[in-house]
């Protein structure tokens, strides 16, 4: 079947799954199987736009679509009117640390922060200036002023401090609201610079208090301890503007896990109890998080989060699930393996989009999509070791080694390379290159 799909798509697409990475844009074309999952967290997300808040923790082993997931739902928030923001944890990223690790993961989330309109990340100057225009137009529409009156900007100042105050009685709330209100000084008094030492702090940048005081007359900057409460009141700010909430992904959170000083790990826990405290209790409105990690990083009595008892206590699934069954509405939300029967689709779509990336299609059949899946059966030993990640990697290896070398067919590439045998890696590397 012949599918037309943009040449930047398909070139992310097939760059991003050789090289074992979730590309950013186009999912939708290879998206397969996770319907139950996919439905828990749309209702998280109209949970979210009611008032309400949401805690999931995407749990699956490397290669099993977790990271997909996440950028499957973040591009479905954005379409929803969500404002999103994403991090990968690593060692110089966590939710705290000695060296200012927890700020590090703030500045990620407000450099990757996202709208439909500026799905690439780098939102939050234009969230700003929506917000502005946003109330312009409203004082516009009323009908009483004119952007020429004189009155008409003490007008939408008025409308303005009437959102900021209400984040004045939040924790942090004052401060917050005092680099807003720099932020539209500088907006109405054409002073770029007053706007960008606003941004500046309001993305992290700052590193001292003097720094911020002589900048914006604050006497206090965005640091490990607080990070969290200004996202609290980033969702109430951005719904302030129009938009439906705030969404949060922290992905690889392995990298807690991993944390050999048990102090260090155990403080990062806690900063994790805190958001599941949060937004389970009702302490925090119109945010979800979303985060992805290993079954290690949750169920290891030693390191992983079992070995905080409060988050093991809160965490632990009931033994009714013993049978197999999934719960949905609980925080935890585990990937099961994709069916025999999706991982075929997924090759047909892998197919689609190779074939629309090069304007032809290969001389493939459904024989040969099955034998291939029975190759990499064979190969990993067995079927529930089988991940998405090996299969699309492996698969899009063999389409470009059949684009590259025409004539051949693909069974006879499969049993030349004898593709399930370590022992050919040097004959796979030849016909590659």
């Amino acid at each position: 079947m012949s599918v037309t799909i943009p040449k930047r798509i398909t070139s992310a697409l097939l760059g991003s799954l050789a090289a074992g990475v979730v590309p950013r844009i186009g999912l939708e074309y290879i998206a397969v199987g996770r319907n139950t999952e996919i439905k828990a967290l749309l209702h998280d997300l109209e949970n979210v736009a009611a008032g309400g808040a949401a805690f999931r923790i995407i749990v699956g082993r490397y290669g099993s679509g977790k990271s997909f997931l996440l950028q499957l739902l973040r591009n479905h928030a954005m379409d929803r009117g969500f404002v999103v923001a994403d991090c990968d944890l690593s060692p110089e990223r966590r939710l705290t640390g000695a060296n200012r690790q927890g700020v590090a993961t703030y500045r990620e989330l407000m450099k990757n922060i996202a709208t439909k309109t500026r799905p690439d990340g780098g939102a939050l100057a234009a969230i700003l200036e929506r917000w502005i225009a946003s109330i312009q137009m409203q004082v516009v529409q009323s009908g009483e002023l004119k952007q020429t009156d004189p009155a008409f900007l003490d007008t939408v100042e008025q409308e303005i401090m009437a959102v900021i105050h209400q984040m004045e009685g939040l924790v942090h709330g004052f401060d917050f609201a005092s680099v807003l209100t720099s932020y539209w000084r500088g907006h109405r008094l054409g002073d770029d610079a007053l706007k960008d030492a606003a941004l500046r702090w309001l993305r992290g940048e700052f590193t001292t208090k003097t720094e911020a005081r002589r900048a914006l007359g604050v006497r206090v900057i965005i640091d490990d301890d607080s990070w969290y409460d200004y996202i609290k009141l980033m969702a109430q700010l951005v719904v302030g503007i129009g938009y439906q909430g705030l969404i949060v992904f922290l992905d690889e959170m392995v990298n807690l896990y991993k944390i050999s000083h048990t102090q260090a790990r155990q403080s990062n826990y806690e900063k994790y109890l805190t958001m599941f405290n949060d937004t389970m209790q009702g302490k925090a409105s119109h945010l979800g998080i979303i985060s992805a990690g290993t079954p290690q990083f949750v169920e290891d009595p030693r390191r992983g989060l079992f070995s905080y008892e409060a988050l093991r206590s809160r965490l632990a699934e009931s033994r009714f699930l013993k049978s197999g069954w999934q719960d949905t509405s609980g925080p935890i939300l585990r990937l099961q393996n994709l069916s025999y029967e999706e991982l075929f689709v997924l090759l047909t779509r892998l197919v689609d989009v190779h074939a629309a990336h090069y304007g032809e299609a290969l001389p493939l059949c459904d024989a040969d999509l099955t034998l291939f899946l029975q190759e990499a059966t064979n190969r990993l030993g067995a079927e529930e070791l089988l991940t998405p990640r090996e299969i699309i990697r492996d698969f899009i290896t063999l389409l470009n080694l059949m684009r590259q070398h025409p004539g051949i067919q693909f069974a006879q590439l499969l049993q030349d390379l004898e593709f399930h045998s370590d022992e050919n890696k040097d004959d796979l590397a030849e016909f590659v290159l």
